[in-house]
């Protein structure tokens, strides 16, 4: 049977004539040697190149990594070997190696050694350990040598092709040859060992247009491979796959069967003469190098071919060994998730066929292994055929122990009970291109559709008009998933009806079971893997996330290692309900496993199914540390007082609290704040959550609390003004003072009436000039000495502008009414004392009258003319007989109505100096207030109030 490859052309690139490729055993590159001097690191994955290094003007005929060192290794027709760090790019080693062009490189799997074999006839090794010194040199081919190869099960010897026509094997520590292999007739251009130790094979290609077998034990030719029309230039046992494949210069890649020597597949894609091939045990992946360029193709699937049975014994396939492993018992409480597990695999035996697919049955006391269009079933634990046969496709049954079924043509499926025929289905469909195991027997049709089949009876069921990938069914079987290709349906399966139908005859040929299926939701993704646990359905999608579905809610589990190009590396192998514990492979064959509670599980299935009666008998089951997760769960769900009662996590429940308005659970949690703890950004932050939510919902008590304990000034001034809590804006006014908040401190002075406090806050801030127009208004006894320091600040900046400032005593002419507003301060001070307490609220219809009243009209009035012209020097104190109640009241006016004010002697203008200061620019007087010459604005700066301003 042929091994039905899929071959897909992975990568493609133009460029000049590649004369080697190499492909990196972890990264997606390939290394590619032209023949223009470069050397470029292909990125297969993206397309693009990933490095580029220049070497010489002559061709590179050969280049390979060193994956250990991280370096490459690159041979010119300069005949010197270069070895660069292909992550720095940096050059470690240059040097003249042989005496003519060399040929090819060769990396010794484990040891420092470097081979490179040259048209000087010579075979040298060097030892980079020793600063790539020479350490032995090989002659005794008599024409070029073209490549060596190193030999993977004794890795002491090496093989050398010559265009002498013979091959040489080599020991390391020996200049002589140990033998030769004769029988091309003409030169041989490459060879190859065969990689696993169970066949003593040698592979060469020669200008004969020939690949041969060699038995090197016998030194005898096991097979010649004919085909090729032209030279053949590069030969290579596939690392993985059971092939041979050859390249050569008629532009074609030959693929024969290595066990068979059958001949698959012939590739040919059109870029010229072929010269080079590799490929990596750790991919399925073939390196091309052409005349035009380079190509990386991907044969069949390099997924893992593994099972696992429901009691964690694990059996998996590498090339055509089976191995088996158990993963019961490795993983503890302590293993962290994502760890890789350290099995230590037992080998079972090899099985006669390359496995394509390995598979349990519903028990795990049989495993199938599928490939080269067969089958083979053996049981498990000793690996003794029990049945075997061909199939283009083989599935198990979800309940029989030896029953299954296969694809035998795309119109017969066959169905086996107990290892024995049982029923033959002929589908209901144009073609039958695959079928799928499970609960009921499903049949992939060309129409774009699944159709099931009942395995006992065969009879159809239903059809459903999706293109499967992949099914999987529910243990129980009363769900199922369909995944496509970019995304899944998940469908009920009414059992009981179904098989009452059956039994009844109520099946139609044409429509099979009516109401047998029901969608019950969609899963936006693209399933990779997956596995149902109850009916919670755990799964890998393409983009590398392990999630799980329950009801079509889909949560994260983790996140896995993906792909350079972010495509997901694992697959579900099974899941272990004593160790709530699911396990994982990836394409190494590294298993890893993480911890998923069925308890969890089946409590979010009864909580999404509105089940609150059994996700509360549930949730004792489990254990507390997961309990912030169920919270978050919940909430997600959007029962939020459900996840406030369960979540242990302080911040979470804070959270809650807030969110659901139980602002008197989240000021208890905030008070059990640790001290250590009180004043970071995370706690203060909180604070004012809570006191702006609580201001929301005018809880003033909560508000304040939350609010000093922030230190929240602005708030607590809103707070205490809006309320009119006096006490609490004289303690705000101490506090903000203290903590330097001035801002909020001058206006709750201000608010107070405590203008002293105020000027001194602006002139403890060098507001000056807002200080001496505020004492101006509010406290005329303080503007002498508030001018003094402004006028000594501002010196230190423009002398000239200092001068200009005039204040009561020197320049009395300058502040009319000053002695009237000396009165009027003490009215005020003599006002406010009586006052202390405040006004209520409910005299402001009255109080607010008190805003229009001119005190300095009315003072003057009730001296029956006007009060001097001048403050400090003229007309001694006036005595005030103006009364001021200490009541709410307006200020009662003498006459009724006010007369307007009698100017007996009305101000006059202000005389020009009689001889006028020496400045420049003279200060122009104005009245009232102290002015500043214009020119010198600048200089006296009218800063910002500072930061708190």
């Amino acid at each position: 049977m042929p091994l039905q490859l899929d071959i897909r052309k992975k990568f493609s690139v133009s460029s000049e004539r590649v004369k080697s490729v190499d492909i990196h055993p972890t990264e997606p590159w390939t290394l590619g040697a032209l023949y223009s001097g470069k050397v470029l690191i292909w990125d297969y994955e993206s397309g693009s190149v990933a490095k580029s290094f220049e070497l010489s003007d002559l061709p590179v005929r050969c280049a390979k990594f060193i994956p250990r060192k991280q370096w490459i290794v690159a041979a010119s027709d300069d005949m010197k070997l270069r070895v660069y760090n292909y992550n720095t790019q940096e050059k470690i080693k240059e040097f003249e190696a042989h005496s003519d062009y060399i040929r090819t490189v060769e990396i010794h799997p484990t040891l420092p050694y470097i081979l490179s074999s040259s048209d000087d006839m010579s075979v040298k090794l060097w030892d980079w350990d020793k600063n790539f010194a020479n350490s032995m040199t090989y002659e005794g081919h008599a024409h070029y040598v073209m490549m060596v190869k190193f030999n993977p099960k004794d890795t002491n010897t090496f093989a050398t092709a010559s265009l002498d026509r013979t091959i040489k094997v080599w020991g390391l520590n020996s200049n002589a040859h140990h033998y030769s292999l004769e029988g091309h007739e003409r030169g041989v251009n490459c060879v190859d060992y065969y990689p696993s130790g169970d066949k003593p094979y040698l592979l060469s290609g020669a200008d004969d247009k020939t690949v041969k077998v060699w038995d090197y034990q016998t030194k005898n030719i096991v097979q010649s491979l004919d085909g090729h029309t032209h030279n053949v230039c590069a030969v290579m046992f596939h690392p993985k796959l059971p092939i041979i494949c050859s390249a050569s210069e008629d532009g074609t890649i030959r693929i024969w069967q290595s066990a068979t020597y059958r001949a698959e597949t012939t590739l040919n894609y059109g870029m010229e003469r072929a010269w080079a091939l590799s490929a990596t045990k750790e991919a399925n992946k073939i390196g091309i190098g052409f005349d035009e360029g380079c190509i990386v193709i991907e044969l069949g699937s390099d997924d893992p071919i593994a099972s696992m049975d429901t009691s964690g014994k694990i059996v998996f396939a590498s090339n055509s060994d089976i191995k088996t492993a158990s993963v019961k018992g490795v993983a503890n409480e302590g293993t962290p998730d994502g760890e890789r597990l350290p099995l230590v695999p037992r080998d079972l035996g090899a099985t006669e066929i390359f496995p394509q697919s390995l598979m349990h049955n519903c028990n795990g006391r049989f495993v199938a292994v599928c490939g080269d269009g067969e089958f083979i079933i053996y049981t498990s634990q000793a690996l003794r055929n029990k049945a075997f046969g061909s199939a283009l496709d083989f599935v198990w049954s979800g309940s029989g122990t030896g029953d299954y079924a296969i694809r035998e043509t795309i119109s017969r499926i066959k169905i086996f009970k107990n290892f024995k025929e049982h029923k033959t289905i002929k589908p209901a469909t144009a073609s039958a291109e695959g079928i799928f195991g499970g609960h009921m027997l499903g049949v992939k049709g060309s129409d774009d559709a699944i159709l099931f089949y009942d395995w006992e009876s065969g009879d159809f069921i239903r059809k459903i008009d999706v293109l499967p990938k992949d099914v999987y069914w529910s243990e129980a079987g009363n769900l199922v998933l369909i995944s496509c290709e970019e995304s899944c349906y998940v469908l009920s399966h009414d059992v009981a009806g179904t098989a009452e139908a059956l039994a009844m005859g109520r099946q139609t040929a044409e429509d099979g079971v009516d109401g047998s299926f029901e969608l019950v939701y969609e899963i936006n993704d693209v399933v990779t893997s997956g596995r149902w646990i109850g009916d919670c359905f755990l799964y890998t999608n393409n983009k590398g996330k392990l999630n799980y579905s329950v009801a079509g809610q889909i949560q994260t589990l983790a996140h896995l290692d993906t792909t350079s190009n972010g495509s997901t590396m694992h697959s579900i192998l099974g899941y272990l309900a004593k160790e709530d514990r699911v396990f994982l492979i990836d394409k190494s064959m590294s298993i890893i496993t993480y911890k998923v509670m069925l308890s969890m599980l089946q409590y979010q299935t009864a909580v999404v199914r509105g089940d609150f009666d059994t996700a509360n008998e549930l949730l004792p089951n489990i254990p507390e540390s997961e309990y912030l997760a169920v919270a978050r769960f919940l909430e997600n769900q959007g029962f939020k007082e459900e996840a406030l009662s369960v979540t242990t996590d302080a911040d979470h429940k804070f959270d809650l609290a807030l969110e659901l308005g139980k602002l008197d659970i989240g000021l208890e949690l905030m008070q059990d704040v640790a001290p250590e703890d009180a004043e970071t950004t995370d706690t203060q932050s909180k604070w004012k959550r809570l006191s702006d939510l609580a201001l929301k919902q005018s809880k003033f008590e909560i508000c304040e609390a939350a609010s000093k304990s922030c230190s929240d000034f602005s708030g607590l001034l809103l707070l205490y003004s809006a309320t009119g809590n006096m006490v609490g804006v004289a303690e705000l006014a101490e506090s903000a003072s203290k903590a330097g908040v001035t801002n909020v401190a001058f206006t709750a002075n201000l608010l107070l009436g405590k203008v002293e406090q105020c000027i001194d806050i602006l002139t403890s801030t060098n507001r000056l000039p807002e200080a001496a127009f505020m004492a101006r208004t509010y406290l005329p006894s303080r503007v002498q000495d508030v001018v003094k320091v402004w006028k000594a600040d501002l010196s230190k900046v423009s002398e000239s502008a200092s001068e200009a400032l005039a204040d009561p005593v020197t320049n009395p002419a300058k502040f009319p009414d000053f002695d009237v507003s000396l009165q009027v301060e003490k009215m005020f001070l003599a006002q406010r004392a009586l006052s202390a307490g405040g006004l209520p609220a409910s005299s402001y219809p009255t109080a607010v009258k008190d805003l229009e009243l001119d005190l300095i009209a009315l003072v003057k009035g009730s001296l029956g003319g006007g009060g001097g012209g001048g403050g400090g020097g003229g007309g001694g104190e006036v005595k005030a007989e103006v009364t001021i109640q200490p009541n709410p009241e307006p200020v009662p006016v003498p006459v009724e109505p006010v007369p307007v004010e009698p100017e007996p002697e009305p101000e006059p203008e202000p005389e020009p100096e009689p001889e006028p200061e020496p400045e420049p620019e003279p200060v122009e007087p104005v009245p009232v207030e102290p002015v500043v010459e214009k020119a010198n604005d600048d200089e006296v700066g009218d800063d910002d109030f500072g930061e708190e301003w």
